[in-house]
């Protein structure tokens, strides 16, 4: 029997695939198939180091990038001490997603621009400021967020900046609210496409949605507010166009990166249509239902069973991946 020791803590909604009663509904599914799951709620270094010492498992499945009693925002994390997969790969110990370099790289989109960039794979123009530093010219109309939260959080319609005015107010609020960089890119007024990927080598696939709002639920532009995820207002469907081209963006981003087990690459169409990629989530939302990537698992994988036990599908194929590449 493979057991697996699940952390998360006061940031795992935040951070990672939800809250608690998230975790414990993942902890249950697991539960299941010649496995056991276990939950650890993480709230500091010292609660982690005890889990690792004295909990029997096989590999560690973490809904936190780093340990953070922040239960509304990532937040910039500047100790290294308190990263899970820096003490993870210190200790040898196996674990499920990307490693701890790859996980640092997502968390921080501009990081994860530069990369891309580098790699000649398509992202906004953009450009990163720091708190207390100079904006520079800027083209309009211009996109700012947060450099390092997920979920759509700090993104408004006063995220859309059409003047340098506008776009001044909209850096100081990231600098105040977040006290983290403000990340500025163009702004891409097309649809936005997500795709996921799960497992690696032969194994792997790749996923495909678009995504849904109803326009009633939009302000003055089409844009995903943070209150619009998580709650089932926002649905993914099957896309009819432009699947192969997204996959192929997809895979050389998670290629990049090098990224493991279970990722999602959201994009977005540009005014001259092209696909532009704005983030690779690292850590995916797992609400079962209402969260991207079971939507998109039953999508392509629909059981006579129902929602739920695609549900089943998709948690025990991620734990393979990770059992798989340690040879677990």
């Amino acid at each position: 029997m493979k057991k697996i020791l699940i952390l998360t803590g006061p940031a795992g909604d935040a951070q990672g695939w939800g809250n608690l009663d998230v975790t414990r509904e993942l902890c249950e599914t697991l539960n299941t198939d010649n496995r056991s799951a276990e939950i650890v709620f993480l709230e500091s270094k010292e609660d982690f180091t005890e889990a690792i010492e004295t909990k029997s498992f096989d590999i560690v499945w973490s809904a936190l990038y780093h340990i953070s009693t922040k239960a509304d925002i990532v937040g910039v994390n500047d100790d290294d001490g308190l990263w899970i997969a820096d003490i993870l790969d210190a200790k040898g110990i196996p674990y499920i997603g990307p490693n701890a370099l790859t996980m640092k790289q997502l968390i921080q989109k501009n990081w994860t621009h530069e990369i891309l960039q580098h790699n000649k794979v398509t992202v906004p123009d953009n450009f990163t400021v720091d708190i207390d530093e100079e904006i520079p010219d800027a083209s309009f109309p211009a996109f700012v967020k947060p450099s390092c939260e997920s979920r759509s959080v700090g993104i408004s319609d006063d995220s859309v900046a059409n003047t340098k005015e506008e776009l001044e107010k909209a850096i100081h609020y990231i600098h105040a609210e977040f006290k983290q960089p403000a990340l500025i890119e163009e702004y891409l007024p097309g649809e936005e496409y997500t795709v996921l990927m799960l497992s690696n080598g032969k194994r792997q696939e790749f996923l495909t949605g678009i995504v849904k709002v109803d326009e009633s639920h939009f302000g003055k532009y089409p844009i995903l507010r943070s209150d619009l995820r998580g709650v089932g207002l926002t649905k993914i469907q099957r896309p009819t166009a432009r699947v192969e081209e997204s996959i192929e963006l997809a895979r050389q981003a998670v290629a990049a990166l090098n990224c493991l087990d279970h990722v999602r690459v959201d994009m977005r169409v540009s005014a001259e249509g092209q696909f532009k990629i704005i983030e690779v989530n690292g850590i995916p939302g797992l609400k079962p239902i209402k969260s991207w990537s079971p939507q998109m698992y039953s999508l392509y994988h629909a059981s006579p069973q129902g929602v739920m036990q695609e549900y089943h599908q998709l948690i025990h194929l991620i734990v393979d991946s990770g059992l798989s590449r340690y040879g677990l």
